[in-house]
């Protein structure tokens, strides 16, 4: 047995048990996250093609063509030669980012040699890939500034110790004139042109400039000066990577595969990509308990697309789980609560993960906050003169400003939950309320509600934070 069939034989005897229970999911998370270093250099090589294809939307021109590459390259006493180009385009990263990464990885483990390209060159021209518009062009100082970003956030994900770096600006820069005639001359401009987004802006009047025609060109050079066996990139750059195919092509070199990644829906349900313009994304610079909470929101149908994306977990595992949902041996919640847990895993640890599981149970499952561990606490004998709003914005930094705070009262999202022996009672706190002193709200509603502070702890809640109050 691989190494991985024996991890996965120990997490399907997890999957079967009760996956609400705390030691049961600690336990999966353990076994699961542990694969993301598990070496598997042991899986034959159609084994590993099936592997990257099952995560991937295309293996071009099939699995079949993998499979026989990498024995063809293990023959030799060599891995493939895998690429993947970033183009440094934001500072910012989320985890749509990371859905090639965790496949590159995976290539690392399997025993094949990564390069990260980094497109300082052609993150001067921009890629046009799903733009109405052309794509501004960054400085020197953008691209150094994101990449620097960009490696830091992604490193939970991929083993950067273990990658070759290169910049295209290596061959591209000294490419002459006379050189590029040359190659264009053998490249029909209906190629080029088949691209769905220029062909929509081209019938809509938008410009289209040289340099975006071009870019194309330039990524599949990237491919003909590296010699790559594969090139990972999303779906939307399909015919990029089939360019590099051609290009490799007519220098004499063996075509490189195209495994293409799915773009992953956002958040929100909408159908929308993930993207920080959408605001439907998990940041990993996010602390554990909102990547926690925004896992925790998205719709029951993207459970399974998210667990293929960001977890270890073969189709094996997935289909066992979801099997249990159709057959309701398994609740929804419990599963969201698995997969919000790996990824809080992959960037934090398994015991951040569970500290994330405790703090949701407590504040959604009606338990006791004292679940969560260590909260912020506000002293009413300090700040029980001043206003809601001010605290939430200024004592516990909850909001950027008490007009902010003051619209969380506005959606109902401001409450004061007091812990008593029959569970918790949680009293919406109107706008209004929340310009007046805390002291004096938090007496009011209690004597209202027919509530004492030594019938249990006193908390303020805004949104997903929240606070213990003492002193009321």
């Amino acid at each position: 047995m691989t190494r991985l069939g024996a991890s996965v034989a120990r997490a399907r005897e997890l999957l079967d048990q009760d996956l609400s229970s705390d030691k049961t999911v600690e336990q999966l998370l353990t076994e699961t996250s542990a694969r993301r270093s598990l070496d598997l250099s042991d899986l034959s090589a159609q084994e590993q093609a099936e592997l990257i294809a099952s995560r991937t939307v295309e293996v071009l021109p099939g699995i079949k063509e993998l499979a026989e590459r990498i024995e063809e390259r293990r023959s030799a006493g060599q891995g493939l030669a895998i690429k993947l180009g970033i183009d440094p385009t934001a500072a910012d990263v989320h985890l749509g980012h990371t859905v090639p990464m965790i496949v590159l990885n995976r290539f690392q483990r399997m025993g094949h040699d990564v390069t990260l390209l980094i497109g300082d060159f052609t993150a001067k021209i921009g890629d046009p890939s799903g733009r109405t518009a052309e794509r501004p062009p960054l400085t020197d100082d953008d691209i150094a500034r994101n990449l620097a970003g960009y490696q830091e956030q992604v490193r939970p994900f991929f083993d950067f110790e273990k990658v070759s770096f290169r910049q295209n600006s290596e061959w591209l820069s000294p490419y002459t004139f006379p050189e590029l005639l040359g190659l264009l001359a053998q490249v029909p401009v209906s190629q080029l042109l088949q691209r769905e987004d220029f062909r929509n802006r081209l019938a809509a009047g938008s410009g289209l400039t040289m340099s975006e025609l071009l870019y194309p060109i330039a990524q599949g050079l990237d491919s003909v000066a590296l010699e790559s066996d594969v090139e990972l990139g999303g779906a939307d750059q399909l015919l990029n990577l089939q360019m590099g195919r051609k290009l490799m092509e007519l220098r004499g070199q063996q075509p490189q595969l195209v495994v293409t990644m799915p773009l992953i829906e956002g958040t929100d349900g909408t159908g929308a990509k993930m993207s920080k313009s959408k605001g439907n994304y998990v940041a990993l610079s996010a602390p554990a308990d909102d990547v926690f909470g925004k896992i925790m929101s998205i719709p029951d149908r993207l459970m399974k697309p998210y667990l293929e994306a960001w977890t270890e977990w073969t189709d094996a595992e997935i289909a066992a789980a979801t099997t249990r949902l159709e057959t309701k041996s398994l609740h929804p919640m419990d599963l969201k609560k698995v997969l919000a847990g790996e990824v809080v895993a992959a960037l934090y640890g398994v015991e951040a993960a569970m500290k994330a599981r405790a703090g949701f149970i407590a504040q959604f499952s009606k338990k006791s906050f004292t679940d969560v561990g260590t909260l912020p606490v506000v002293d009413a004998a300090e700040h029980g003169g001043e206003t809601i709003a001010t605290v939430l914005s200024k004592v516990l930094e909850f909001q950027p400003s008490a007009s902010a705070a003051r619209r969380v009262a506005k959606q109902n999202g401001l409450r004061l939950v007091v812990e008593a022996e029959d569970g918790q009672k949680a009293i919406v706190l109107a706008e209004a309320q929340a310009v007046r002193p805390l002291a004096e709200v938090v007496a009011e509603v209690l004597a209202d509600a027919g509530l004492t502070p030594a019938s249990g702890g006193v908390y303020l809640k805004a949104g997903r934070k929240i606070a213990q109050l003492q002193g009321v």
